[in-house]
């Protein structure tokens, strides 16, 4: 057994998996916090790493695509202090890092554990039920249908429509991006039958976040519900609709093939006036949006 026990946490290798334990220290991020203790079976992992530094080091594990539902959901876009995945080493336990890494990767070895992707999760993802307020409103999931509640801050488009629940029945996909230079980050649901071409401030079934302290909160929540529906790389069964769904909603879209700029603005036009109708633009911003189309024709 290898065990490194730090302020950062606590990891612990006992030849056939990983348990980490985030730390009490004030600098241990709410994200880890709330995650709690991790089991990584070592058929997860795709590879670990030790990176020293003048002050402090740094341990890493690298899984498999597709082992874990909080990687996917969040496009591993986790960082550092939010990513469980990495344990902060002082430089009097430099020589405990290393034979640490040593052991996980003779076991690695040992047991031919491939580095490629699964085609299934191999961690269960966070606990349910659980709810989290942050950025423009509040997201809860219990297992069977998430729920959409929308703070003061949130526009008309949402605040008008009142609050929303999505059967996971219904969920095909789900995102979660952070605030990245400049631009609000979001928690996404994809609909069956709902476009989601726009933007998250607007969107009935996404979540605004403007990087405060609980936006990494939300990425929970994500990867709760991812963890419920289909493997994106799982083939689906003969019939099963939601997982060609969920596949052709996690699949880049077709380029557009080349048309008259002029149908192009009509069809601009249709697809604003259905959102006025649908209640995602009011009418002001209906009026601008259609203003400016109307300029370019």
């Amino acid at each position: 057994m290898a065990e490194i026990i730090q302020k950062d946490g606590t990891w612990v290798f006992d030849g056939d998996a990983l348990r980490l334990t985030p730390g009490r220290d004030k600098n241990v991020s709410l994200l880890r916090r709330e995650l709690g203790e991790l089991l990584v079976p070592l058929a997860a992992l795709a590879g670990i790493s030790f990176e020293q530094g003048k002050k402090s080091g740094r341990l890493r594990l690298r899984l498999r695509d597709g082992a874990d539902p909080l990687l996917h959901a969040t496009g591993g876009r986790l960082t550092e202090p939010h990513d469980p995945y990495q344990l902060s080493v002082e430089p009097d336990r430099y020589g405990v890092a290393e034979y640490f890494v040593d052991e996980v990767r003779n076991a690695l070895l040992l047991d031919r554990v491939p580095s490629g992707p699964v085609d299934a999760y191999l961690l269960p993802g966070p606990s349910v039920p659980r709810s989290v307020s942050a950025g423009d409103g509040v997201a809860s999931f219990d297992g069977e249908a998430v729920r959409l509640e929308w703070r003061w801050q949130a526009e008309e488009a949402k605040s008008a429509a009142g609050p929303r629940t999505l059967p996971l029945a219904d969920i095909v996909a789900v995102q979660w991006r952070p605030s990245e230079g400049g631009a609000n980050g979001h928690l996404r649901f994809t609909v069956r039958a709902a476009p989601n071409k726009v933007p998250p401030k607007y969107d009935p079934n996404a979540v605004e976040l403007w990087g405060f302290k609980k936006d990494p909160l939300m990425a929970l929540v994500a990867a709760a519900v991812q963890a419920r529906l289909p493997h994106p790389t799982a083939r689906p069964a003969p019939g099963d609709s939601r997982a060609a769904d969920e596949t052709a909603a996690l699949s880049p879209a077709p380029a557009p093939a080349a048309e008259d700029d002029h149908d192009a603005l009509l069809r601009r036009l249709r697809e604003l006036g259905e959102l006025h109708r649908s209640g995602v633009l009011t009418d002001e911003e209906f009026a601008l949006a259609k203003q400016a189309v109307l300029k370019r024709m």
